[in-house]
């Protein structure tokens, strides 16, 4: 019997490849797992109305671990409307099955490493070296979301807060509203995870990126609980930034800062802004993480007009299972897939289509794979 079972999900277009590739590296370096594939995407959706099927749920719910590839997500009316006949005008409605496995599975985690390999001719600049930290289960990617806004939420609203007044003459159906909703405890456990790796791994400070001074009672709570826990680690400084100058000094100044904890959409954002400093999507790798499981995936989309061209880089589908090793405790192994990965790019001889060479994306993967040892 295997070590370790494994849940696969390519998932749709590009995802199909890069999980092809991410796969030749994780045999070379020969991890005892059983790998096992599930069913998640575009397809599910189209014609089982699900594009996170339970039985995929129930595969997760069994495995150690999830590699993913990528998904295709559309617009709410273009969802609908692709939907095989029979489908159409049960009420379905479309969500993203990353983020129902970020809340089914609490996920808090977001983790974004955002390294710049020496030889990568994308690079902003040589030697960057960040590591962001996501809430990945609030915010206002939680849900909370309505359109037109039933009659008890506005009444509520308009009860409760003063600055609804300028809302007085819309009708409820010409109204649309996002809650951005934090606790307590996200805040806690995003900070603490933040910190606690700053501290493992010897880094000098943890910035909390927010917007306090004007989205006072979220972004306020998320930077008191990081001042009221940062003294525990020592010598670990907090820093504290808005998201819109964060922007700014990622740019200018990208190594003054180690690691980053954000709330859900500004670290969404800042995570995307740090990656193309190293050279973009194809090398922005991301792990979801909770306390019981872990889902590592790539972080760019699913390109269904690559699909199947094996043209896109495979980069940040290799980086990402090279976190998914360390989050199982294979550590060795790990640390030789990111090590094969330096090389190749020093090297600068194997390139995919974005670095300006014509390797496909299984090239790249073998000549990884070539380089562990």
């Amino acid at each position: 019997m295997a070590k370790y079972r494994i849940a696969v999900l390519p998932g749709d277009g590009v995802g199909v490849d890069v999980i092809e590739a991410a796969m030749v590296v994780l045999d070379k370096v020969g991890l005892d797992a059983e790998y096992i594939y599930g069913d998640i995407g575009w397809e599910f959706w189209r014609t089982e109305g699900d594009p996170l099927p339970e039985r995929t749920i129930e595969l997760l719910k069994n495995t150690d671990a999830c590699l993913f590839g990528a998904i295709t997500s559309k617009p709410k009316k273009e969802a609908v409307d692709e939907l095989i006949p029979e489908l159409k005008g049960k009420g379905l409605i479309y969500r993203s099955p990353i983020v129902r496995l970020r809340q089914m599975f609490d996920l808090y985690v977001n983790l974004r490493p955002c390294k710049a390999f020496p030889g990568n001719p994308l690079n902003y600049r040589e030697d960057i070296d960040l590591v962001i930290f996501r809430e990945n289960t609030e915010g206002l990617y939680s849900g909370v979301e309505f359109r037109p806004v039933p009659s008890e939420v506005r009444t509520a609203l308009d009860s409760n807060s003063k600055n609804m007044a300028k809302y007085k003459d819309i009708p409820s159906d010409e109204l649309a509203i996002s809650c951005r909703i934090f606790s307590k405890q996200g805040c806690e456990r995003i900070l603490r995870a933040a910190f606690d790796y700053a501290k493992k791994r010897n880094r000098k400070s943890v910035t909390v990126v927010e917007k306090p001074n004007v989205i006072r009672e979220t972004s306020g709570m998320m930077v008191e609980t990081a001042r009221k826990i940062a003294g525990e680690y020592a010598p670990v400084e907090l820093w504290e930034t808005n998201v819109d100058a964060m922007a700014m000094w990622l740019v200018k100044n990208p190594f003054d800062y180690d690691v980053l904890v954000s709330s859900n959409m500004f670290g969404d954002i800042i995570s995307d802004l740090a990656a193309q400093l190293v050279g973009g999507l194809g090398f922005a790798s991301s792990g979801n993480i909770g306390d019981n499981y872990g889902l590592f995936e790539p972080t760019h989309g699913s390109a269904p007009k690559y699909a199947g061209q094996y043209k896109v880089n495979p980069t940040a589908t290799i980086l990402a299972a090279r976190l998914m090793l360390e989050y199982i405790g294979e550590t060795e192994k790990a640390e030789a897939i990111l090590n094969a990965v330096a090389a190749v790019i020093a090297e600068e001889k194997v390139r995919t289509y974005d670095m300006g060479g014509n390797a496909s994306t299984i090239d790249m993967a073998n000549a990884v794979a070539e380089h562990i040892d």
